[in-house]
């Protein structure tokens, strides 16, 4: 089909259960302008559609996704080799991102990553490795490129070599420089004469320098440009000015040209060194999972690579050793160091059914456990991508760098040409080299690298010490806005208490029965339930095989349990709860406020529409609970807590811990509608908690942080991950996306202040080429070098 009569795409569609599904999504997209021919296939999934002149598929999956269903997506991850600045990676970013069916795609200059989100079907890898090397870069998958790189050299390596050949041939320029400028004469002036300069320049300038021609033809072939621009322009200024000279009989600047890419050099080298040790963090969670497993098949001990273990083999590890996958513990009763995932310095107790991690250490006694999850599945695994993910995306802090730098290599070479006409024409009287020379420092002092690198390279120690910390943060963007947020919510149970309450009393409110009588019915009814609650009953009572007969059991969520126990029809709950079948007596109201006083969770019996006892639950507050509501309140942030229990007993709890705002008797599914009124006061709202009810909430927040002792569904919910259940790691995030933010502040005035003095005083005349060659040079080491300041960030 022709592009004037339309493009036909096919898109894959999740979600549509009827054909009033696909009759819907047919006539919102037939009325859209821009789209016809618009057929969607209930049976395959998939919707074909026609788009003409400017519509584009992109704007498709925008409708079909505001009607709530889905578009089946794919995100792939690929390294590119060649990019030198900011410039690079913000041109490739535009590009990918013009690409029709490409939902979002970003580049960062330090991980040399591009990762890109594409609609399924439309595009494949292949396509995007096209568009980038179009743009005259290299992109490879994470395969392709491992492959390489065991085969080859590194980035490092390849500038090294580069920078001792030019610094081999450009000693002798310099040192004939220095000479001649104290009037030394050294072997009959031989390094001063001009056929000599010429041949040891010349394979600095067309050899070594050679990238820098690469990378600027590239750039200009596409009308645009980059640092290879700039050093270019401004060495092959110095370099054919001077082969001009040694025929017109003028001053030569054949070592300008030579110490200038030989500097150039060895920043990129010190750069890459730099670059390679902000991924330290990956490539240690690399190397915890242990390359050999001990497994036992059918009743023989083997040793076999890891990759060859399976779900359900049993695993032996020996003292010291570390735990190939993760698994569920069968026999023995280990001492296992978690540091590595939790941050947490003191060794766990296990015990059997407890699950283990890999990459984690068996400290003492050996054991054996069953294998639960492997390869990809393990948790470190998992630890391993989101770190991955965190350090190649953008915090949105970076988007300030990047609109700069899309115009600043430009706007350099017009300041670089004014100068030389301003100088020529204005200043030098006409003297070609006294232009010459402040508008090659220009050139070469103003490179938008370190502008670049100042925040993903920060961004990538940042999250690479939080996961050394236990603390996983899903993105850049959620470092950077946790050091920003004012309200900070905290569920009670399970997140500024233990999660595991106990019964503290046990009240008879007739004579009816004992308090073994109420405690002993309640278990056999809440011996059904899996609430928390519940479980505090049934342990108390203890003696699981002696429970009473329970049948027509019902579960009110955030009310209590009802059903019959050997004939008599029981009733378990709230006070509140039980009030919508009771009216408790006053006496009674009473008795249960003084338990509530005391921070204790009530919870009223009725036998046979009576009420027959009241039981008094209390969990244990968190020993580091209160320290993190102090220090949070002391950075200024209002602290709240938000629980579905009882007024009296959240007022009490939140006392102890110094909380002053509470939020309570706030079922689940009313607690994102919480968020959701502090954030319309203007509040930027981070939410903690650990369990399924918490879910919407932590989605809802401008930030949830999960608790990982908590469910899968919280953690996979959460922005940001809390490994341990050791609750002052939350603040610890705070202070390091504080740390973090304030570095890369650090690194943008720096990249700024030096372009910022550095330009003008290049173009008055005060800086000699070669200075400013070094000092450019230098900026994006110092950039990366106070990133990597943050490796040594420790917790107060």
């Amino acid at each position: 089909m022709s592009e004037n009569n339309g493009k036909e795409y096919t898109v894959k569609i999740k979600g549509m259960t009827c054909a009033a599904c696909s009759s819907r999504i047919e006539k919102k997209l037939s009325k859209k302008e821009g789209f016809g021919n618009v057929a969607v296939n209930l049976q395959t999934e998939k919707a074909k559609i026609t788009a003409y002149g400017n519509a584009s598929v992109n704007d498709a999956v925008k409708v079909i996704e505001d009607l709530g269903y889905g578009v089946e997506k794919r995100k792939v991850e690929l390294n590119v080799k060649g990019m030198t600045c900011a410039a690079c990676s913000s041109r490739i970013e535009k590009k990918l991102n013009k690409m029709s069916g490409v939902l979002n795609a970003t580049v960062n200059l330090t991980t040399e990553k591009a990762s890109v989100e594409y609609i399924d079907g439309l595009l494949d890898v292949q396509d995007f490795i096209e568009t980038i090397d179009s743009l005259g870069y290299q992109a490879f998958t994470q395969e392709d490129d491992e492959k390489g790189e065991r085969e080859g050299v590194t980035e490092g390596q390849k500038q090294l070599f580069k920078f001792i050949f030019s610094a081999i041939l450009s000693f002798p320029l310099l040192l004939g420089m220095v000479l001649n400028l104290f009037s030394i004469k050294f072997a009959g002036g031989l390094l001063t004469k001009p056929l000599v300069q010429i041949i040891l320049a010349t394979p600095v300038q067309f050899y070594a320098g050679w990238q820098f021609y690469k990378g600027a033809y590239k750039n200009l072939k596409h009308l645009t440009a980059n640092m290879d621009v700039l050093v270019a322009m401004g060495t092959s200024a110095a370099y054919f000015y001077s082969v001009y000279n040694i025929f017109a009989g003028g001053h030569l600047y054949f070592e300008t040209s030579a110490i200038l890419i030989t500097l150039i050099l060895l920043g990129k080298y010190l750069e890459a060194r730099a670059k390679e040790k902000t991924s330290d963090a990956i490539e240690k969670l690399m190397n915890l999972a242990p390359q050999k497993a001990r497994i036992l098949r059918q009743g023989e001990t083997m040793e076999v690579s890891v990759e060859e273990v399976v779900p359900g083999d049993t695993v032996i590890v020996k003292a010291g050793e570390k735990l190939p996958v993760d698994g569920e513990i069968t026999e023995g009763s280990p001492t296992i160091d978690e540091s590595m995932l939790t941050g947490e310095s003191i060794p766990a107790e296990r015990k059997e059914g407890d699950e283990v991690f890999c990459g984690t250490i068996n400290k003492f006694k050996p054991f054996r456990y069953k294998a639960t999850k492997v390869g990809e599945d393990t948790t470190l695994s998992q630890i391993i991508k989101i770190v991955e993910d965190a350090q190649s995306s953008k915090a949105p802090i970076q988007r300030f760098a990047d609109i700069i730098s899309g115009y600043f290599v430009p706007a350099v070479i017009a300041v670089a040409v004014l100068t030389f006409v301003i100088w020529y024409f204005f200043i030098s009287g006409g003297s070609v080299e006294a232009s010459l020379m402040p508008s090659i420092a220009v050139l070469v002092i103003a490179c938008p690298c370190a502008l670049g690198l100042a925040t993903p390279t920060s961004i990538m120690v940042g999250t690479g010490k939080g996961a050394e910390n236990g603390i996983l943060f899903k993105g850049g963007a959620y470092l950077e806005q946790l050091g920003n947020v004012n309200a900070f919510c905290f569920d009670k149970t399970g997140t500024l208490t233990k999660g595991k309450p106990s019964v503290k009393s046990v009240e008879v409110l007739t004579e009816e029965y004992s308090e073994e009588d109420i405690i002993k019915i309640t278990a056999s009814l809440e011996n059904h339930s899996e609430h928390p609650l519940a479980a505090a009953i049934v342990q108390y009572y203890g003696e699981s095989d002696d429970l009473l007969n329970a049948s027509d059991i019902e579960t009110v969520p955030g009310g209590g349990v009802r059903g019959k126990v050997e004939e008599k029809n029981v009733l378990v709950g709230s006070p509140g709860f039980i009030e919508q079948n009771l009216n408790i007596d006053e006496s009674d109201k009473q008795r249960i406020a003084d338990l509530q006083g005391e921070g204790q969770t009530v919870v009223v019996v009725l036998i046979d529409d009576k009420a027959a006892g009241l039981i008094g639950i209390a969990d244990t507050i968190r020993k580091d609970a209160k320290e993190v509501v102090r220090k949070l309140k002391s950075e200024g942030i209002k602290v709240y807590m938000i629980t579905g229990d009882n007024r009296k007993t959240a007022n009490k709890i939140a006392e102890l811990l110094g909380i002053d705002e509470v939020l309570a008797e706030v079922k689940p599914s009313d607690k994102a509608d919480k968020i959701k009124q502090l954030q319309s006061e203007g509040y930027k709202v981070a939410m903690a908690g650990d369990g399924i009810n918490d879910a919407p909430a932590l989605a809802t927040s401008d930030l949830g942080i999960a608790v990982g002792s908590g469910s899968d569904v919280a953690v996979e919910t959460g922005d940001i991950t809390i490994m341990s259940d050791n609750l002052m790691n939350v603040y610890k995030a705070v202070s390091l996306s504080r740390a973090t933010i304030k570095n890369i502040k650090q690194n943008l005035f720096w990249a700024l202040i030096y372009n910022t003095l550095g330009i003008p005083v290049a173009a008055f005349g005060f800086l000699n080429p070669v200075i400013a060659g070094g000092a450019m040079a230098f900026s994006s080491v110092s950039v990366v070098s106070n990133a990597l300041r943050l490796k040594k960030w420790r917790f107060e």
